[in-house]
């Protein structure tokens, strides 16, 4: 177990070193464009949410298909700030047609950077965790919380739009630099590596906390409930606490990739709060391999840069349904994923034909 466990560290070890390659390859000019730097930049941001659900899902057997709300949510809360840092705190002009002259009171707070940075992390707890105690509380588990998750984004989802005045509904809030100052272009390649390598060392930091965590008596308890969940809770653990506990966690991961996400991508739409986008992300964490952290990080990148490339050009009218065929596949034939494929699948088939072999 402690080979395969290094094995894991390894390979994020060798994921980072290649994308910490990346911006030099830039400079050198072996990359000749920027926009592919600020992909990987919200790549690094849809790994941090792939940790966080094979923390709750991999770990902990509970299936949320609604982390595109948290996702949203850090991401809205650093876009309210950075569009008041664009408009000098003045009204935004969606906010003028809805009739406001004077910055609505939920947006005040974003005016102060230690407050809204605050608020960035304190919401998605406190929405996470008054979900969590009334949902794992009442020990509602299974398909059952799976539908309510995406029941939950879905409203989300219809409030945001509604809200055209506050949120900017289904434009939501665009035209906005990062916390650094633009990042786009040449003049401004500075800023765009600073922004790039501060994300890579915050998926470093939350891979870390996990493998930390998972490694720890917590992390058995956690395998424990997803294994027996009955068998753990009359064994006199409170369950509900750490399922709570690791759901808050997980929103909160969500949370900073959406804020990392935005700062890259310069806009928020409900878009990332649609249950397809929460699926998606199940989809990255379903395709890399449950159970080891890393394979969230694997089923990130590698449907995202298959995005990347397919969905534009011939492939763009069908990449979804390759999308959907491949996730399909995985869950009947690998479950492991793809780490499942080299850990497991892979040797057993060298196995069998060395010792047809032999035979």
């Amino acid at each position: 177990m402690k080979i395969k466990n290094q094995g894991y560290n390894i390979c994020f070890a060798v994921i980072i070193l290649v994308l910490a390659a990346m911006p030099l390859l830039l400079s050198a000019g072996v990359i000749t464009s920027s926009s592919f730097i600020l992909f990987l930049g919200k790549c690094i941001a849809f790994s941090i949410v792939a940790i966080g659900l094979d923390l709750i899902w991999g770990y902990t057997g509970i299936l949320s298909l609604g982390h595109g709300l948290y996702f949203a949510l850090g991401g809205y809360a650093m876009a309210m700030y950075l569009k008041l840092q664009a408009t000098n705190g003045k009204v935004t002009s969606f906010m003028q047609t809805g009739g406001f002259t004077d910055l609505p009171l939920i947006w005040k707070p974003f005016l102060c950077t230690p407050l809204a940075f605050a608020l960035i992390m304190l919401i998605p707890v406190v929405v996470s965790g008054l979900v969590g105690y009334f949902i794992f509380k009442n020990r509602v588990k299974g398909v059952y919380f799976s539908i309510i998750s995406q029941a939950l984004t879905w409203a989300a989802y219809s409030l945001f739009t509604g809200l055209q005045s506050y949120t900017g509904g289904n434009v939501g809030i665009t035209e906005m630099s990062s916390v650094l100052g633009s990042i786009k272009g040449s003049a401004h390649q500075t800023n765009m590596f600073i922004m790039f390598y501060s994300s890579l060392v915050i998926l470093v930091v939350v891979y870390a906390v996990s493998y930390g965590l998972v490694h720890t008596k917590f992390g058995r308890l956690l395998i424990a409930i997803r294994d027996g969940e009955n068998r753990t809770y009359f064994s006199g653990y409170k369950v509900s606490t750490y399922k709570n506990f690791i759901y808050i966690l997980s929103a909160v991961f969500a949370a900073i990739a959406g804020e990392i996400f935005v700062n890259f991508n310069g806009s928020i739409t409900p878009t990332q709060m649609t249950i397809s986008y929460s699926i998606t992300m199940v989809i990255w964490v379903a395709v890399g391999g449950r159970n080891c952290l890393v394979g969230g990080v694997i089923g990130a990148f590698l449907i995202n840069l298959c995005d990347y490339n397919f969905s534009s050009g011939a492939m763009v009218e069908i990449w979804q349904y390759i999308l959907g065929a491949i996730f399909v596949v995985t869950i009947l034939f690998f479950k492991g994923g793809l780490v499942g494929i080299i850990r497991d699948q892979l040797p057993m088939a060298i196995r069998k034909v060395t010792g047809k072999e032999a035979g």
